[in-house]
């Protein structure tokens, strides 16, 4: 079984290299979280899906990675869907600081490219 916690490389462009990485969280006072981490020199930046409200995280029924409103899910565990997210998240100026951010924000635009992708 492979360790979710495994730092892996996405080379964008052929010149800007993200480590990143997917991990579950838990908390005591609401639900449970998916995590995508991002780094780049430096600058972390952490798009978080929380569970609850239609918009589902692993909680032992998805697998590992998985977030999904309605019908539309994507494996954050997959190379082609964290590109996605860097692309959508630097077109919109965030990944230029340290931040925890609302993955939930970037989710629609992310399907969208990932279902014109074929």
């Amino acid at each position: 079984m492979r360790s979710g916690r495994r730092l892996r490389k996405l080379v964008v462009d052929g010149a800007t290299a993200y480590v990143w990485s997917v991990r579950h969280r838990h908390s005591v006072t609401g639900p449970c979280q998916e995590v995508l981490a991002l780094s780049r020199d430096g600058t972390r930046t952490r798009l978080v899906f929380r569970g609850g409200g239609g918009r589902y995280v692993p909680d032992g029924f998805l697998p590992s990675g998985c977030v999904a409103v309605g019908d539309d899910s994507l494996n954050l565990h997959e190379p082609g869907v964290v590109r996605a997210f860097v692309d959508e998240a630097a077109r919109r100026g965030l990944l230029d600081r340290s931040a925890e951010l609302d993955g939930w924000e970037l989710f629609p635009a992310v399907v969208a490219a990932r279902t014109a992708d074929g």
